[in-house]
């Protein structure tokens, strides 16, 4: 055990060590962190839903009609009434067949795509993939061929070169580490001149993205063009776990192949009806998306006005790159004790050099929190960095 506690003190040493935050009450624009409350630009809830009252009594009402737990995988006992529902309601959202509801979006991604590509094949990887899809990769028997972030120059000389029997591309919509989108014309249209599949990790971008918040490709009028659409239900949704939508023919093989669907427990009903419930207001609650893109565009815009460095807004994700672990670790530290949770981003997530604070705003966030962040890390970031 004496070799875990060098590994530890290695990480420590070069600034990596990770700790939990012991979060309490409701996930929300504020936030009880270790007992005192702070504001929270740490969270994936992107439209607040977490705490909103309609999806909490969705949960409720489920959970006494169904139960604590599924029970049972889907193949055996676990696919029940609220599954079969959600899962129609999903693909009618997003226009498709069919829809398949995992465990979360790391089991939807190494499901998906060790049930799809096999030896002989070939996976084509935006190389700022999401950890589960580059996991997703490793698990396929294929031949993995990662491309240049958004390059689709790199891509298409490696599918020229490719004999694969099978070709499948992967790329994140919206990339969660940098806020940036993917070229998804270019990838639609080599994937059909190299009579690839498309598979499109969507889960930063639904809720966030079209009159619907169906996502990206959905907000582009492609959506039908894109073979394969994973989606989560923890972030913009406010519940848990995740979906794969698409043709009929599709979902049904991933029921048989998908080793992460076949072999995990179902979600559990109360879980699926706060998923129902976020579904229908992520659908018809307009005014909430445009909260959260304005919430984006005035934290973006105001600390561009105060001299950082900051790239085109493409999503709702806002990244301070500020170089070494070191420095992006003291920022958050002083932010922390000023009030603002954003925490220290390090490698492996992001590439050495690019240590960074990435801001999530949210819809519930008002005009006066964004501001007092925009002044807290425009502070912390000048006493560290001078």
């Amino acid at each position: 055990m004496r070799a875990l506690a060098q590994d530890l003190s290695d990480l420590e040493a070069r600034d990596l060590l990770r700790v939990r935050k012991l979060v309490g009450g409701l996930q929300g624009p504020e936030v009880l962190l270790e007992g005192r409350s702070v504001l929270c630009f740490a969270s994936n809830n992107y439209l607040g839903l977490a705490a909103d009252p309609e999806v909490i009594a969705a949960s409720e009402a489920a959970l006494r009609e169904g139960g604590a737990s599924a029970g049972a995988s889907p193949l055996i006992s676990g696919h029940m009434d609220a599954h079969e529902t959600l899962e129609r309601e999903i693909a009618d959202w997003l226009g498709c067949e069919a829809a398949l509801v995992f465990g979360s979006g790391y089991h939807a991604n190494i499901g998906v795509i060790a049930a799809l590509a096999h030896q002989g094949d070939a996976v084509f990887s935006d190389s700022l993939n999401h950890a589960s899809l580059i996991d997703g990769c490793r698990l396929a028997r294929a031949t993995v061929r990662i491309f240049e972030h958004r390059d689709l120059a790199d891509l298409e000389e490696k599918l020229e070169a490719t004999e694969a029997r099978r070709r499948l591309i992967v790329s994140d919509s919206v990339f969660s580490m940098d806020g940036d989108t993917a070229p998804l014309q270019g990838l639609i249209e080599l994937a059909e001149r190299y009579d690839a599949w498309l598979m499109l990790d969507e889960a930063h971008a639904m809720g966030i993205f079209g009159d619907e918040g169906a996502g990206l490709a959905a907000s582009r009028g492609v959506g039908a063009r894109v073979h394969i659409r994973m989606g989560t239900l923890g972030k913009a949704l406010g519940s848990y776990g995740a979906f794969v939508a698409g043709t009929r023919a599709l979902i049904e093989l991933l029921v048989n192949r998908a080793r992460s669907y076949v072999f995990s427990t179902a979600l559990p009903p109360a879980v699926l009806g706060a998923a129902r419930a976020a579904v229908r207001i992520a659908r018809t609650d307009g005014a909430r998306r445009d909260r959260l893109w304005r919430n984006a565009r005035r934290l973006h815009a105001g600390l561009v006005d105060s001299g950082f460095r900051l790239g085109p807004l493409e999503s709702t994700i806002v990244p301070l790159v500020l170089g070494e672990p070191r420095v992006a670790l003291a920022v958050a530290h002083r932010a922390m004790r000023e009030g603002v949770w954003a925490p220290a981003i390090r490698p492996p997530t992001v590439p050495p050099g690019t240590a960074r604070l990435r801001l999530t705003p949210i819809a519930t966030h008002d005009d006066a929190q964004i501001d007092r962040t925009v002044r807290v890390l425009t502070h912390a970031a000048r006493e560290e960095m001078t």
